[in-house]
């Protein structure tokens, strides 16, 4: 797999280019494929292609890793070298952006608007997920040119919420996230999101710092066989 490489410099905020939506359609295909994101935040990661493998047997196919792990750039790249889609997340920073790309992230996720996050997904060329919640971020986030918009935390108003979006955002690609679990994903996905995150609910702490790769599997296949119903 082609290794990324970061810029040396990035351009000062004045030359930056106006940001543009991102990605290109075949991006949002592949959400629109695969419907679920794993989100790993964990003390500890044994073997962070391991862990890849064991959610694809489980049919996630789609790591995020998070900036709240330590080390995290060093499991990005031990997946992405394995082959691994995997993205970097908890991302809040323009120099976190060029590290999680410099380390092989391939899409790029924040919990809230971040201006110079998007700046510098715009000049590495990578799609940005920007974290939202009201209709004004949403808004706000589309303006920074975000592939996709997270609605975080989802638990917040839960699964009718995005159907309600979805009225004066039709074309808003929509990712819930936080408190997304096997018993309401396929009703967010019902509602409008175009995917969604899993977290604890398949990928708990402990059992990653334990490398308990058949324990995830079995977890991420749970969730994606609930998943399944939204298109019942």
């Amino acid at each position: 797999m082609t290794e990324l490489s970061a810029p040396n410099d990035l351009p000062a905020p004045a030359d930056l280019p106006a940001p543009a939506v991102l990605p290109a359609p075949a991006d949002l295909a592949v959400l629109r494929d695969e419907q679920v994101i794993a989100v790993v935040r964990a003390p500890r990661i044994p073997d962070a292609a391991a862990l890849c493998a064991a959610l694809a047997e489980g049919g996630i196919n789609l790591t995020e890793f998070t900036y709240t792990t330590p080390d995290v750039t060093a499991h990005l790249l031990r997946a992405s070298k394995a082959g691994w889609r995997v993205g970097v997340g908890t991302v809040l920073t323009a120099e976190q952006a060029r590290r999680g790309v410099a380390a092989g992230a391939s899409f790029l996720v924040t919990p809230g608007c971040r201006a110079e996050v998007a700046e510098a997904a715009a000049v590495a060329g990578v799609p940005v997920v920007l974290g939202a919640l009201t209709p004004t971020e949403v808004a706000h986030a589309v303006d920074l040119g975000a592939a996709a918009v997270k609605i975080f935390p989802a638990r917040a108003f839960g699964p009718g919420y995005f159907k309600d979006l979805r009225g004066p955002y039709p074309g808003v690609p929509l990712v819930a996230s936080g408190g997304v679990n096997a018993g309401n994903a396929a009703e967010f996905l019902a509602h409008g999101a175009l995917a969604v995150c899993a977290g604890t609910d398949v990928v708990p702490p402990d059992v990653v710092a334990a490398g308990d790769w058949a324990e995830i599997t079995r977890r991420a296949r749970a969730f994606t066989a609930a998943c399944a119903g939204a298109g019942a």
